[in-house]
């Protein structure tokens, strides 16, 4: 199957080369080709340039983009797609003055959705999260991470996992699944995060990697969640079982997250709310990739990323 889209007003994201990684200056850069083709073949792209080179060969289909611009879809690299019910309730809490920390102290926030997740059959959490992704990719999004870590069980994670998986098989974008158990300390560990950690660490990791359930690891490194040194700890546990950290850090304190991240190696620091001068220095020349999540700061009315 061959389909030709001619006269694109702009096609954006032009490159003759793969690269892997654009930072810093770089990002000035965004290559486009104005009054172009774009060539494709059996799903993949082919060939594209300038209508003055434009194939005239037969073709299955031709698209007119007479008046349009074409890019590459959303890559969005930090989502929580699979979870169970809502919390919608707690917007009337933050609208009467509670913040996040407070609603999270009394039970809400992720401690909230682990329960109703762990209620939830695997089938169910299906149902609701695939409705999730077929919304994304009407959006434009052709390449998706999702997380785990509203469990916060050994069932619950494996749980949200396998449905990750199973929507990786049964969709055509680009699915890639995050092990985010330590998210946060579950209630029957309330007194006992040690212990937590040490059942993520012997049980929980081990398992998601004999299954190959997921590519990433990550963990909440944030002020009355998990420290710097339970952070260390997490990631060393993931590296030895080939799982690249991504780590959420810097959304209400910064404790010394980022240079942790940095010092494994993580393929990105997500959210970075609260960023200091150091913060950002120990990111420079690494191929670390800082992420904003504007929309939690929104919805949660906390600053947006510096």
């Amino acid at each position: 199957m061959q389909i030709l889209f001619k006269n694109i007003k702009e096609l954006v994201q032009v490159r003759k080369e793969p690269i892997a990684f654009v930072a810093g200056k770089d990002m000035n850069v965004l290559p486009t080709l104005k009054n172009a083709f774009l060539l494709v073949v059996d799903g993949k792209i082919a060939d594209f340039g300038t209508m003055d080179v434009c194939p005239n060969n037969q073709v299955d289909e031709v698209i007119d983009a007479t008046g349009k611009i074409m890019l590459p879809t959303w890559c969005d690299s930090h989502t929580h797609i699979v979870y169970a019910g809502n919390r919608e309730g707690e917007f009337v809490d933050r609208i009467n003055g509670m913040t996040y920390e407070e609603i999270a102290q009394r039970g809400g926030g992720i401690l909230n959705s682990a329960k109703k997740l762990n209620e939830t059959s695997e089938a169910d959490l299906y149902e609701q999260s695939k409705a999730r992704v077929e919304e994304v990719i009407q959006l434009g999004t052709g390449a998706v991470e999702i997380k785990s870590g509203y469990g916060l069980t050994m069932e619950g994670e494996l749980k949200m996992l396998r449905v990750i998986d199973k929507l990786k098989a049964n969709y055509p974008i680009e699915i890639k699944a995050t092990f985010l158990g330590a998210h946060a300390v579950p209630s029957e560990y309330k007194n006992n995060k040690a212990g937590y950690l040490k059942m993520l660490v012997d049980e929980l990791i081990p398992q998601v990697a004999k299954e190959k359930l997921a590519q990433y690891i990550d963990i909440f490194c944030e002020t009355g969640y998990f420290s710097v040194e339970d952070t260390a700890m997490i990631l060393a546990a993931g590296e030895k079982y080939g799982l690249v950290p991504k780590i959420h850090v810097n959304q209400f304190t910064a404790i010394g997250g980022v240079q942790v991240g940095v010092e494994y190696g993580a393929l990105s620091v997500d959210h970075l709310e609260e960023m200091r001068t150091e913060d950002m220095e120990s990111l420079k020349g690494t191929r670390t990739m800082p992420v904003a999540l504007p929309s939690c700061s929104y919805f949660l009315s906390i600053p947006y990323t510096p």
